[in-house]
């Protein structure tokens, strides 16, 4: 059975999530269940659903924490994130959220990440693409920067900001209080940042590539 047509995430999903955010128990997931599935999950099943032809299948992420190593055993994620090829999309209480790129780049990414960064033609190739998107108000963010540029590269290469960084990902963000969110209108934002950072995709995948290393268990 197909999902029902995407009308945005109501109002009652941002209320979910203040709820979750001040008590993050069992309890209150149990009572809320029901808010949770339709006025939550079902809008995400429902916008995957509708940009698969576009974008690819969707995978949504579990609401439940792993918290085996983690200091913090509150049991629920106060948001629900979803992949849909190299996109992402986030909705929580603070808003929406919608990125494109290579997120935790695995040790023999990083390494052809940084190859084509110090080469002259694709290095180049990429600071134009970030530029175009800054202009079209969407940030290139990364999980984390080095201090200086790694060992084996010049401290004065003129794209040493790129070589410092670890992943590269477009992001726009909007706050909760845009009433379009609530709208199907939401789809038409989520596919603008979506199509927009295709040239920065398309970069990634030419020049990273998926990592051929066996993922640790």
């Amino acid at each position: 059975m197909d999902p029902k047509s995407f009308t945005g995430w109501p109002a009652e999903a941002v209320t979910f999530y203040r709820g979750l955010e001040a008590d993050n128990s069992r309890e209150y997931w149990t009572t809320m269940k029901t808010v949770y599935e339709e006025s939550v999950l079902a809008p995400m099943e429902a916008l995957l659903h509708e940009l698969a032809d576009e974008f690819g299948e969707g995978k949504i992420f579990r609401p439940h924490r792993d918290i085996r190593f983690s200091a913090d055993k509150s049991p629920y994620k106060t948001a629900i994130g979803a992949t849909l090829g190299r996109g992402y999309v986030q909705f929580s209480s603070q808003g929406l959220g919608v990125g494109a790129g290579y997120y935790r780049m695995a040790p023999d990414q990083l390494a052809r990440y940084r190859d084509a960064v110090a080469s002259k033609k694709p290095g180049s190739a990429l600071q134009p693409v970030i530029d175009e998107l800054a202009t079209a108000g969407i940030e290139v963010i990364t999980r984390g920067s080095l201090k200086t540029v790694p060992r084996g590269y010049p401290k004065d290469h003129p794209r040493a900001g790129l070589l410092r960084k670890r992943d590269l990902a477009a992001w726009k963000q909007w706050p909760a209080t845009m009433s379009w969110i609530h709208t199907s209108s939401a789809q038409d934002h989520i596919v603008s940042v979506l199509r927009a950072s295709q040239p920065l995709v398309d970069w990634l995948d030419a020049n990273v590539g998926p990592t051929t290393l066996e993922e640790r268990h």
